[in-house]
């Protein structure tokens, strides 16, 4: 409610939706995530790069019609232009993350949003 609206960039893509497609990560899942790599910087030499995401991609649109469902309201969105640079699609390579941290997301798409929505809430209250 603080916004009238979310402004979905580019519905236009070679995407079932038309939206771009994007690794969503709950703000859990990439804080364990980064402790599982201090973790192992603390306990192996050397340096690593690991990609932290789901490995799977969710449309802008499909994140806004579950936020609308878990939060019970609806979410006025609009279509805006593409924004220069952005691709249909991306999303994490999440295989070094599972072999070298043994970490893999958790929580998916509802949980993110439901979790979202009700930090929220706890906002409004406080």
């Amino acid at each position: 409610g603080e916004r009238g609206r979310v402004e979905v960039y580019g519905t236009d893509y070679d995407t079932p939706d038309g939206s771009c497609i994007r690794d969503f990560l709950h703000v859990m899942d990439l804080a364990e995530g980064h402790v599982h790599a201090v973790e192992r910087l603390l306990h192996q030499e050397g340096l690593f790069t690991a990609n932290l995401g789901t490995g799977r991609g969710y449309s802008v649109l499909q994140a806004v019609e579950t936020f609308a469902r878990v939060a019970g309201r609806e979410v006025p969105w609009r279509a805006a232009p593409r924004r220069p640079g952005d691709i249909p699609v991306c999303y994490a390579a999440v295989e070094a993350a599972r072999e070298l941290l043994g970490w893999s997301a958790r929580r998916g798409l509802e949980q993110m949003c439901a979790d979202s929505w009700r930090w929220q809430e706890m906002g409004r209250m406080g």
